[in-house]
């Protein structure tokens, strides 16, 4: 190709790059114009349900628009993120990620019905609920360590809970299976109410759950925490270790909710939104709120964020895999 040709096409390709930035930097400076859309991939109600609501209401104000959310459930969360995933991507329709349909769904099925990874452009991860181990009263095991040891004398015949097959409440147990090497048997329910309803009356032993709103449970007695998935301990426990001090490093679970978008959102936008969601997180009112309800604030950049959920997917295909876990 003669030079001049090449420094023509060489031209052309840079006007259109110029151009395509400079309409996405415009469009971010007026955005947004109208109402957002939030979708929540679940029932009102539930955990993901609270934190939308709360970021909702708070980014309202230094965006200028009303941030509506939409609760979009079914499949597991798979249909509200597969709405997210065919909108517009103008910035208007987000989706509130969650472990389920961003990381684990697709795991679950031959032909999911969208690529996590790229089909959303991520924009943060707001925060964390670290799973917690709890058992039955009942059951003689008063720390990890006992629950192993009794789960290991006796394989097969300790059953726990789930809110539903390929739940982060039931991949967190197969994840504790394959790092314990012990054989629990799996009783699934529809929803995490359900769940935790058997759990109390002795109907199944133990369970994952997230911390929040079944803290006061434990506190009464009612169910028997043994060990936290996390870092750190927590202060609404904080007399439970973590299952890393009870002897299996590096075992962290957490529920987690985070903000996508559809692919190809401005950069612009992307940005502009993780700024103002980033500066909400580090309030001092919200981080409060985020303890009351069990969360533990994150925040990050986009990138730091598709890091995340891209070693999330790593992780969850892994386990199902290794245990055989199909979708139902």
């Amino acid at each position: 190709m003669p030079a001049i040709a090449r420094r023509f096409r060489c031209l052309k390709w840079l006007t259109a790059a110029g151009a395509t930035l400079t309409a996405g930097v415009a469009q971010a400076q007026y955005f947004p114009t109208k109402p957002v859309r939030l979708v929540v991939p679940f029932a009102p109600g539930g955990a993901n349900d609270i934190i939308a609501r709360v970021m909702a209401q708070r980014l309202s104000e230094p965006l200028g628009q009303q941030v509506i959310v939409d609760n979009r459930g079914g499949a597991g969360g798979a249909i509200g993120a597969d709405t997210v995933a065919k909108a517009a991507p103008d910035g208007y329709t987000l989706l509130l990620a969650n472990p389920g349909p961003n990381a684990i769904n697709p795991s679950l099925t031959a032909k999911p019905l969208y690529d996590p990874l790229k089909d959303f452009s991520f924009i943060t991860l707001m925060a964390v609920s670290p799973m917690v181990l709890v058992v039955n009263p009942t059951l003689p095991a008063k720390n990890v360590q006992e629950f192993i040891a009794l789960a290991r004398a006796k394989p097969g015949q300790i059953n726990y809970g789930s809110s539903g097959t390929g739940a982060i409440t039931h991949l967190s147990m197969e994840y504790f299976k394959v790092r314990t090497r012990t054989d629990l048997v799996h009783i699934p329910y529809q929803g995490a109410n359900v769940a935790l309803t058997s759990l109390i009356g002795n109907q199944v032993s133990a369970s994952f759950v997230a911390l929040g709103s079944y803290t006061p449970l434990m506190a009464t007695g009612k169910l028997r925490p043994l060990g936290i998935a996390a870092r750190e301990r927590n202060a609404q426990l904080p007399d439970v270790p973590t299952i890393n001090e009870s002897g299996l490093p590096n075992f962290e679970v957490t529920n987690w909710f985070g903000i996508v978008g559809p692919a190809k959102v401005p950069a612009a936008i992307v940005d502009r939104l993780n700024s103002e969601i980033g500066r909400i997180l580090k309030s001092a009112d919200m981080q409060q709120r985020f303890v009351t309800l069990g969360f533990v604030s994150r925040g990050g950049t986009p990138a730091e964020f598709a890091q995340f959920v891209k070693a999330e997917i790593a992780r969850w295909s892994e386990v199902i895999k290794t245990q055989g876990i199909r979708g139902e």
